[in-house]
């Protein structure tokens, strides 16, 4: 069996400067904390970041936003990170904003080798801009692109030594058609489990999709707030079943 668990050091040698990487955090809350933070550490820079959201200033890929080490996002949403909004109408950071489902599509596409989507979200307003116009059956649409990254970085909430990777509840979110859409694939984890401990029915994301996993080291960070607390109820009333 191929390994597949690696140190953060010998995961942070794959990423480099002007990279593409897409990233299955949002708002800040399900992050690989502790790979953004030897990034920092070894400052990279210059890279073009693909998420649902920006993060926060001081919490998932935000962080690297807010120390300049990102120029341009890919993204659906920047409203809660402040740097990132400072950044872009200081034209010091290029913003790609995505409807969000023409992003999911677009990403799919990428992962599974398609030339595009058709879609007509997105008609007659800036999102327009620039790109192809299809007619099929009498109406238009936007000719979306594929997108893909150098890495993919995900956090999971289990993954077992094969690198099948597990996301309880909604946190697996886009974790799924992400891993497809990248050259490397990494998964930070908290928990590592032996091969044949994760139900096959809910294993997210395969082995074969997955190159390196790395077990977290230090203490489980919180998630944003309101998360957590939701996160709390539901253990509670698995804790009273």
């Amino acid at each position: 069996m191929k390994n597949k668990l690696f140190s953060r050091e010998e995961i942070l040698d794959q990423i480099h400067d002007g990279q593409r990487i897409i990233y299955s955090d949002v708002h800040g809350g399900m992050s690989a904390d502790e790979i953004i933070d030897g990034m920092l550490e070894r400052g990279i820079k210059d890279l073009t970041l693909i998420g649902i959201t920006s993060g926060r200033v001081n919490m998932g890929m935000g962080r690297l936003i807010a120390e300049h080490r990102v120029k341009k996002i890919i993204t659906t949403h920047i409203g809660l990170n402040k740097a990132a909004i400072e950044q872009m109408f200081a034209g010091e950071l290029e913003v790609e904003f995505v409807p969000q489902g023409t992003f999911a599509e677009r990403i799919r596409c990428g992962g599974f080798g398609l030339g595009g989507c058709l879609t007509r979200t997105g008609l007659g307003t800036q999102v327009q801009e620039g790109k192809e116009i299809i007619n099929v059956d009498g109406k238009d649409y936007l000719l979306e692109r594929p997108i893909r990254a150098d890495v993919a970085l995900l956090q999971a909430t289990k993954a077992d030594r094969a690198g099948n990777l597990y996301c309880r509840g909604t946190s697996h979110l886009c974790v799924d058609y992400i891993a497809m859409a990248a050259d490397l694939v990494v998964a930070e984890v908290p928990e590592l489990v032996e091969i044949g401990e994760l139900d096959p029915e809910k294993v997210i994301v395969q082995a074969p999709i997955v190159d390196m996993v790395y077990v977290r080291q230090g203490e489980k960070r919180p998630l944003w707030p309101a998360w957590e607390a939701q996160i709390n109820k539901i253990k509670a009333k698995e804790a009273a079943k």
